[in-house]
């Protein structure tokens, strides 16, 4: 999870970064050192703080009240609760997730299961990726008992010929028929390949290959979820029963 949220803050710390005028000249000094400045914060004890990011990763620093030293790290509190974390979590992944979430679900795709599911779940795929067919057979009985519902973006990554039969299931008459043949059967029945596909089909494949680069994700199944606090979740690869657990309870 932490590939994800690393690769998540570079959008959105570009947009929110905070100007070198508005900053103590201290944070600026930390700054010139490659710490790039987000935004300011309240930290308890009377102490200011900034969160930033340095190598893609979330940070935060303290001033001190006198405004002349700057210490960056983590801040606990008398129960042992890293602050610091919360804070990275809440004002920069979690925004930075819900964004990303946002073009997942408006990138078109193969629907499976009933918009009044508990959880929503956005899926990578390649047709024949073998583990992502058994997660497709894992996810089966949840789609039957509303307990999730599927949204597959198809990519070619598995084999030369992937992202041509791809082209072929979303260019049929029933893209979600064919898919479901096809899995259902463990890849024994296949769409046909035409010669005639529409731009439109390969625009949203190479779409869905730049989502998943965009995202982390090396290889298929990638799958993602907003839990229930709404915080972007990625599981790369088969689920194993923990993972798949937290999945179909939205966790």
């Amino acid at each position: 999870m932490k590939k994800i949220l690393s690769l998540l803050i570079l959008t959105f710390s570009a947009a929110t970064q905070a100007q070198p005028a508005d900053l103590p000249e201290p944070v600026k000094q930390i700054q010139k050192q490659g710490i790039e400045i987000i935004k300011p914060f309240s930290a308890p004890g009377g102490v200011e703080g900034w969160l930033g990011k340095y190598q893609d990763m979330g940070v935060t620093l303290y001033l001190t009240p006198d405004k002349k030293h700057v210490v960056s790290g983590y801040m606990y509190d008398a129960q042992g609760n890293n602050l610091s974390e919360k804070i990275i979590n809440e004002e920069i992944y979690i925004p930075a997730g819900r964004e990303m979430w946002k073009q997942l679900t408006a990138a078109p795709g193969i629907k499976e299961g009933s918009a009044d599911a508990k959880c929503q779940v956005v899926v990578f795929a390649d047709p024949f990726c073998p583990y992502c067919n058994k997660f497709w057979h894992q996810a089966q009985p949840f789609i039957k008992d509303k307990s999730i519902n599927t949204t597959t973006l198809l990519v070619g990554v598995i084999r030369p010929d992937s992202a041509q039969y791809a082209a072929a299931i979303l260019s049929a008459k029933d893209p979600a028929k064919v898919w479901y043949e096809m899995e259902s059967s463990d890849g024994k029945t296949k769409p046909a390949l035409t010669s005639n596909t529409p731009p439109a089909v390969f625009k949203q494949i190479e779409h869905n290959q730049q989502l998943m680069t965009q995202l982390g994700a090396s290889g298929t199944p990638a799958i993602y979820y907003l839990n229930k606090d709404r915080a972007l979740q990625q599981i790369v690869g088969l689920p194993d029963a923990k993972q798949m657990a937290d999945l179909v309870a939205c966790k």
